[in-house]
């Protein structure tokens, strides 16, 4: 059966429900149309996103290729290619946009200039209307020695309200999940998204636990605004974030200067070496950066921070903890109690990084054993470990 704009359209209107990652879906669409006799080279969608650090995300299909996504940053809308482009309109003014092209020349945005170097001859640019009123877009470009024909232009409009809503629904399951990675990790939000949402619904797991958090942190707050200590505290995370999740691991939340974090071993331990030989990396490389670390409030260069981090290895209870209406997604057991008062010792020896006596097991490389030490709310002492280069410095201890 001939595909047709009536059936693309009621193809979207069902759900699309023969593609249902975003990059087929958009592919398939693309397909769909172009099968309608639409000379389509390349296809674009815009979408602006709730994200910390992300203004919106652009999907591009061409035929034959996979759809690339992409990713523009917060302040690019105020770069001069952006305010010149057709898509500065369509967002800002909810206007259709449309560009001929079949002179070779074009408009003074930069983009139509690139359009015709790869031999576009038409354009257009549709808003996509949300149903909560934001705008996005979507553009259709071609190569046909004519451009787009009436024809063209009146099927791609009789299908936008149906592609409008397909969209909109996939931007909001990715606005849903990409919050929850940024807020609870993307374990964590994956787990809530498949409806693990109820008070008490937890399980077990094994774990690699880090527990860090940074010296001096309430003779800074006495002594710096509000302001400049939020920005320390980020560019403080930033230091180890990135190594984190570079090496396997989750980052659960964020306590005030402290963080918690997991890098998930297999039920049966099969691959308790590798996570914690990667997540040593983790800790070494995290360490270098917070000692590089160095902040100007304008008036002073605040440097030389260090950190404490605690490193184990054990069986946590992983789930959805709170009253009321509110919860939290975290990890608790006598593990994660045991990380804690792991990296109080180091505190009180100086040290950045101490890890445990089963951690040190499984780690693969030679640790400082720095003895054993009485651990509040465990009967026996604990021994602990420290990296070989670096010395203790004790302030508070009581060794066995």
């Amino acid at each position: 059966m001939a595909e047709t704009f009536q059936s693309v359209a009621g193809w979207l209107t069902n759900g699309a429900r023969s593609a249902q990652q975003v990059d087929l879906f958009m592919a398939e669409t693309c397909e769909r149309i172009a099968a309608c006799g639409v000379p389509l080279c390349r296809v674009g969608v815009f979408v602006r996103t709730l994200h910390p650090s992300m203004l919106g995300r652009n999907f591009i299909w061409r035929p034959g290729e996979a759809v690339k996504i992409g990713a523009m940053a917060h302040g690019d809308e105020l770069d001069e290619e952006f305010l010149l482009s057709p898509l500065y309109k369509v967002f800002y003014g909810g206007e259709t946009v449309r560009q001929r092209m079949t002179n070779g020349a074009a408009s003074n945005a930069p983009f139509f200039a690139d359009m015709v170097a790869e031999g576009a001859t038409d354009y257009i640019a549709f808003p996509l209307e949300m149903s909560d009123g934001a705008i996005h877009a979507c553009s259709w470009v071609t190569r046909a020695k004519d451009g787009f024909s009436d024809a063209h232009v009146e099927g791609l409009r009789s299908v936008m309200p149906s592609l409008t809503r397909m969209i909109e629904i996939f931007l909001l399951r990715r606005t849903a999940a990409g919050l929850l990675d940024n807020y609870v990790g993307a374990r964590a939000g994956s787990r809530i998204l498949a409806g693990q949402i109820r008070r008490g619904h937890t399980e077990t797991m094994n774990a690699a636990i880090w527990l860090s958090d940074l010296r001096g942190f309430t003779k800074l707050s006495d002594r710096l605004s509000s302001e400049t200590v939020v920005n320390i505290l980020n560019a403080y995370f930033d230091c180890q974030v990135p190594a984190i999740l570079a090496h396997g691991g989750e980052v659960l939340k964020f306590m005030g200067d402290g963080l918690l974090s997991v890098f998930p071993i297999a039920d049966d331990a099969e691959d308790a070496d590798l996570v914690c030989r990667r997540m040593l990396e983790a800790a070494q490389e995290c360490r270098a950066q917070i000692a590089a670390l160095s902040h100007d409030t304008g008036t002073e260069t605040v440097d030389g921070f260090r950190f404490g981090l605690a490193l184990h290895v054990g069986r946590v209870l992983y789930g959805n903890i709170g009253g009321g209406d509110r919860l939290d997604f975290t990890c608790i057991g006598p593990a994660v109690n045991l990380a804690a008062r792991i990296e109080k010792i180091a505190g009180s020896l100086g040290r950045s990084v101490v890890a445990s006596s089963l951690f040190n097991t499984y780690a693969g490389v030679p640790l400082t054993d720095l003895g054993e030490f009485a651990v509040a709310g465990f009967s026996a002492p604990q021994r602990v470990y420290g990296l070989p280069d670096e010395a203790s410095v004790p302030k508070a201890a009581t060794q066995h």
